[in-house]
């Protein structure tokens, strides 16, 4: 992180590395990951100690860590303006998140909807991990001393259990953790499925026509969009009970910066045949540059260890002055 006279306030956004990062991650959250590094000091990470509250399969496991890491930077996060890490490589979230499972309470994990979302799916594995999952993710937040975290609808609970556990450990020890506050991005597109546009576009969708992966082959998405859901109407404009044109309006919107009026305009007496090939084609041409870099740099591994290397070592540096702090508040003997 560059030095600078002025002082910019500090925002820590981390992707696990489920293997398959969707067109609606990318609109709705990482092209504004790449926006932010203008204006605050980022942290980014590859929060790989999160994905294994499910089972994971090591060989593909170790390749999904890289590609989301690669893909980070495919996507425009400048590792020379912000440091990217893999959350593993930094020790101090784990111990930090023990630390923290002493000062949160069994209730509010237990009212947690992801674990009861999480446990219901996968009921043959719900383990411990599952259950403290926020209290890692509070160590990821207050390790850095965060200002701001990006949240979507689905995190604001976990920011704001963070924000519990840090005033509560703050009231009993003093001033430690800063109390981080939700950023919410002025421009964010939120992407559903093309399949059931009601619903929030997700990889976990079985349907594999209901999302776009940001590495999908250009004949891939093309497909996909044809076959999005529509309606009987045949008039490309934003309307109640249009949800499936709507959400492709504001995908052709959100990759092309049209308004949905211009886009409207465009297509008046087209069906929607044409339309869909059109948006297809633009989403197509969106995420051609990002593949082109994303296999740059899966191809020159050299690079990405280098790279991981420099991220982990600031974030260690900094995390561990957070991680020191706390435990001399605890009582522990410093080393």
């Amino acid at each position: 992180m560059p030095e600078t006279t002025e002082k910019k306030k500090v925002i820590l956004s981390a992707i696990q590395p489920s293997g398959t990062i969707t067109l609606g991650n990318y609109l709705g959250a990482l092209r504004n990951w790449v926006k932010l590094q203008e204006d605050y000091h980022c942290i980014f990470a590859v929060a790989d100690l999160h994905a294994i509250t499910v089972r994971q399969e090591p060989k593909t496991f170790r390749q999904n860590i890289l590609n989301a890491y690669a893909l980070l930077l495919a996507c425009g996060i400048d590792p020379t303006k912000s440091p990217v890490f893999i959350q593993s490589h930094v020790h101090t979230h784990a111990e930090l998140a023990w630390l923290l499972n002493c000062y949160t309470q069994f209730g509010e994990l237990s009212r947690m909807t992801q674990f009861k979302d999480k446990s219901q799916k996968h009921s043959d594995n719900v383990n411990a991990g599952l259950f403290t999952y926020p209290t890692l993710m509070a160590a990821d937040i207050l390790l850095y001393q965060a200002d701001m975290v990006p949240v979507g609808a689905d995190q604001k609970q976990h920011l704001e259990i963070a924000r519990n556990i840090a005033e509560r450990f703050n009231g009993i020890y003093g001033n430690t953790f800063k109390l981080p506050e939700p950023y919410i991005a002025q421009v964010g597109a939120r992407v559903m499925s093309l399949q059931d546009p009601t619903k929030k576009m997700s990889k976990s969708d079985e349907n594999v026509n209901s999302w776009v992966a940001v590495l999908d082959k250009p004949e891939t998405i093309m497909k996909k969009f044809k076959r999005a859901v529509t309606d009987s109407d045949t008039v490309v404009c934003v309307g109640e009970g249009k949800d499936g044109i709507n959400n492709l309006i504001g995908i052709m919107s959100a990759v092309t910066g049209k308004t949905s009026e211009e886009i409207t305009a465009e297509f008046e007496g087209k069906g929607y045949g044409d339309f869909k090939a059109a948006v297809g084609e633009a989403v197509i041409e969106e995420l051609r540059p990002i593949q082109e870099r994303f296999n740059d740099y899966i191809n020159n591994k050299d690079y990405l260890v280098e790279q991981y290397r420099k991220g982990s070592e600031f974030a260690l540096k900094l995390s561990q002055r957070t991680l020191d702090k706390a435990m001399k508040k605890i009582g522990f003997i410093a080393k």
